[in-house]
């Protein structure tokens, strides 16, 4: 009776409602987070060779250890604010928590250019560090806003194509940062660009966006119904209420939350390892100018956000044709995403100057393939846990953001000649190493079973 219910229910519901509203926004506001973050590792390209800024515009003669600094100084605020901002969140809600995070983020953004004026690389460090900070809460806000919004059967579908939101942001950035740099905007217009997609965005969310269906005036009471009683069946009748008291030692003791932590560790330090490195490394090693180095920067990341495409297709026509389990489905992809770059990566290091388009199709099976991993260990948090989603997804961001800290140190630590091949080469054997351990861990104890510490009081 009650599977005939929801069968009703679904069936009235619009094709497109306000949880596809809601998902849409979420995938925007994630797209320009992420610009504010990466925008630096594109701009600083330009900043730094004369011969690539426009000369209206001052270039900057900082070291390859100063530039690691500020490659890595968002991470140090982003990393302390992990924790405290899914509490916030998992309190407050999503909405309030990732509009304060994009908007208040834009505004830095825009005043970055006026903040290397006035304080060189210092300054610019401190102005990319509070970014970090206010930036904490978003990837938990992200989760606590799914974990109310997707029902069930929608989960991993919805959390691939929020998430999505990421490599678009970095393709968008990442195609216009060299036509902006190379205008009369220079290389400032890059930072403009993204503080006001920030703030253009944080007044559509505060608008429109809310935290739950219940809070959502104008949707169909249809869907509203829908949703509810989606939820509620995907959980234990005894245990619907939502705890409010988190239960943080039966969390840092759960071997299946460890699994998580690491493949998210992994995943994370990787990620953005590639991506604040990758345009310095496409300047030194294979000498594109900048118009190239962004293009071809951004083509991988391209790949990722059509590859998520294919990738929910794919998990979701496994999982509802009953050819994999969830449990079986999370590990394939964390495998597909972790494993298949390691070789491309490795062979990074033996590329040349006279074989970019070979390195280009190398990095595009590299970070194109890397998307698989958001149907594993990114939708983990919420198998686990749908009522502390966001929390687990605050610590275990936390632990990943200190390695994606230290990530860009390590580098700069190794590669003290941005041209020297082999010192490259070191770096993508770590990255590969990394990968490939992190998701054999994952693969052998990681579970997706609810914990019962979901519903502890």
């Amino acid at each position: 009776m009650e599977n005939k219910r929801i069968d009703d229910d679904e069936h009235k519901v619009p094709l497109f409602g306000a949880r596809h509203l809601q998902m849409l926004l979420i995938f925007l506001g994630l797209a320009a987070a992420i610009m504010q973050r990466v925008n630096l590792s594109v701009a600083i390209v330009a900043m730094m060779d004369k011969n690539l800024a426009n000369p209206n515009f001052e270039d900057y003669k900082w070291s390859e250890s100063t530039k690691s600094y500020l490659l890595s100084s968002f991470f140090w605020g982003y990393c302390i604010t992990q924790i405290p901002g899914s509490q916030l969140a998992h309190k407050f809600g999503g909405k309030i928590t990732l509009l304060c995070s994009v908007a208040l983020s834009g505004v830095l953004a825009l005043l970055t250019p006026l903040s290397v004026r006035l304080g060189d690389w210092k300054l610019l460090c401190a102005l990319r560090l509070c970014q970090g900070l206010i930036q904490g809460s978003t990837f938990a806000s992200i989760h606590t806003l799914v974990s109310k919004w997707a029902p069930a059967k929608e989960r991993g579908l919805f959390c691939i194509l929020c998430y999505t939101g990421l490599p678009f942001g970095s393709v968008l950035i990442m195609v216009v940062s060299g036509w902006i740099a190379t205008s009369s905007l220079g290389w400032p217009g890059i930072f403009y660009f993204c503080g006001l997609i920030g703030l253009i965005w944080g007044l559509i969310w505060y608008l429109v966006g809310a935290s739950t269906p219940s809070e959502c005036k104008w949707m169909s009471v249809e869907e509203r119904l829908f949703i509810e009683v989606m939820m509620v069946t995907s959980a234990t009748p005894e245990h619907e209420h939502v705890p409010t008291k988190t239960p943080w030692l039966k969390i840092l003791t759960s071997v299946p939350f460890w699994m998580l932590l690491v493949a998210h560790s992994v995943y994370v330090a990787c990620f953005w390892a590639m991506i604040t490195e990758i345009p310095s490394y496409m300047n030194s090693v294979l000498e594109l100018d900048i118009n190239s180095n962004a293009l071809m920067s951004s083509l991988p990341y391209l790949a990722n956000m059509l590859l998520s495409f294919v990738f929910s297709v794919l998990a979701d026509f496994l999982i509802k044709r009953g050819y994999t389990s969830i449990n079986t489905s999370r590990k394939l992809f964390n495998s597909i995403g972790c494993w298949v770059p390691v070789v491309p990566l490795i062979l990074l290091g033996y590329m040349s100057a006279d074989q970019s388009e070979l390195t280009l199709g190398l990095l595009v099976i590299a970070v194109g393939t890397n998307t698989a991993c958001n149907l594993g260990y990114l939708v983990n948090p919420i198998d686990l846990s749908p009522n502390f989603a966001g929390i687990l997804m605050g610590i275990a961001n936390c632990v990943g953001n200190i390695m994606s800290l230290l990530a860009p140190l390590t580098v700069g630590f190794i590669v003290t000649d941005a041209e020297n091949i082999q010192q490259w080469r070191i770096v993508f054997y770590i990255i590969g190493g990394m990968y490939f351990i992190g998701n054999l861990l994952f693969v052998s104890f990681g579970q997706t079973k609810i914990q019962t510490w979901n519903w502890a009081e």
